[in-house]
């Protein structure tokens, strides 16, 4: 009987230690949860509390939970806003599984003392592969002549029309930061001439740089959103853009769908105004326009450059590692810094 109340005594401490932990909110499940399984987030410095899995509302159950709330696990669905953090007045760090930003209102954030951290570098090899093979795929026909043999047209039509070379291509690259300088380097290799637009000028890189996205696009031959959505992003790709970047012109996007005015890109591409596109991001997903499907000159991807067995055990070293620091007052690991 003493070993069945030691065994109580015990479950009862441990229960109360994990109630004593400080708390990480999630709103809706990030997608690395699906993909690895959530235990590979787990820590004994912390615990999850999760909104989706309550029956109240978000705001009721931030409100019931709001003096243990220290950070918040966000993912790119769920937004993190005035309203949201006003809830949380513990709330010093949000940690985000996205390297993109455009779901936290970081003005509010920094107005509170609120630190960001974001997956840093952990997507930039993996992002910077698939925007590389996409313009590889357009330029060489890969996925388009793959499907002309399955369908057994190489028997019955004969060769299929040549594809286009990589190397010494011009290509202009829209965002230079983690992804897009891995980006550079891949071409660099394959010896294409890089040029590039951001916000400012990098003082360390030695590619040319367009402030106007319009004279990047006037003077390459392909060019590879990589660059946030913003406000001042959004539809950033536009009729002006296309028509400089010209008839024989690629553009491929490992960025945020709504960067490009995808209606634009869809008449241009059905009409000849430019030659291809790799497309990984898009504006409704999933939803994506059907007219896409009957182009042999388009390379679709579902949104999953980032994604790789890899990459996502990294990500989750990186988020509990973050949320760890945190609680202990160390430097995070990958901090957002404006």
């Amino acid at each position: 009987m003493a070993i069945n109340d030691n065994n109580t005594d015990s479950n009862k401490s441990q229960k109360q230690e994990e109630k004593d932990l400080p708390k990480v909110v999630i709103f809706l499940p990030p997608p690395v949860f699906s993909l690895i399984g959530e235990e590979s987030f787990a820590s004994n410095k912390f615990l999850f509390l999760k909104a989706y899995d309550s029956q109240l509302p978000l705001l009721q159950f931030l409100s019931t939970h709001s003096k243990s709330i220290k950070a918040i696990l966000s993912s790119g669905g769920a937004a993190v806003n005035a309203d949201i953090l006003q809830l949380l007045p513990e709330v010093g760090l949000v940690v985000t599984t996205s390297a993109g930003l455009n779901q936290i209102d970081i003005p509010e954030c920094r107005r509170r003392g609120i630190k960001i951290a974001n997956a840093g570098n952990v997507y930039s090899d993996d992002v910077a592969d698939l925007a590389v093979g996409l313009l590889i795929d357009v330029l060489r026909k890969v996925s388009a002549s793959d499907r002309y043999v399955r369908q057994g047209f190489w028997a019955t039509k004969g060769d299929y029309p040549l594809g286009s070379k990589l190397g010494g291509k011009r290509v202009g690259i829209v965002g230079l930061g983690n992804i897009g300088r891995e980006v550079a380097k891949r071409l660099e290799a394959f010896g294409c001439f890089v040029s590039y637009n951001s916000r400012k000028k990098k003082p360390y890189v030695s590619y040319p740089f367009y402030q106007n996205v319009c004279e990047l696009a006037a003077n390459c031959d392909a060019l590879i959103i990589c660059c946030g959505l913003s406000d001042e992003t959004h539809h950033m790709i536009n009729k002006q853009v296309l028509s400089a970047l010209g008839k024989e012109g690629v553009i491929v996007n490992v960025g945020r769908g709504p960067i490009i005015d995808e209606k634009e890109m869809l008449r241009c591409l059905v009409q000849g105004e430019i030659a291809g596109a790799g497309l990984d991001v898009f504006e409704n997903e999933p939803d994506v326009p059907k007219e896409f499907f009957a182009l042999d000159n388009v390379v679709l991807s579902p949104h999953r450059a980032v994604f790789t067995p890899e990459s996502e055990k990294n990500l989750s070293q990186l988020v509990v590692g973050n949320l760890e620091a945190f609680l202990s007052n160390k430097p995070l690991l990958s901090e957002y810094v404006d």
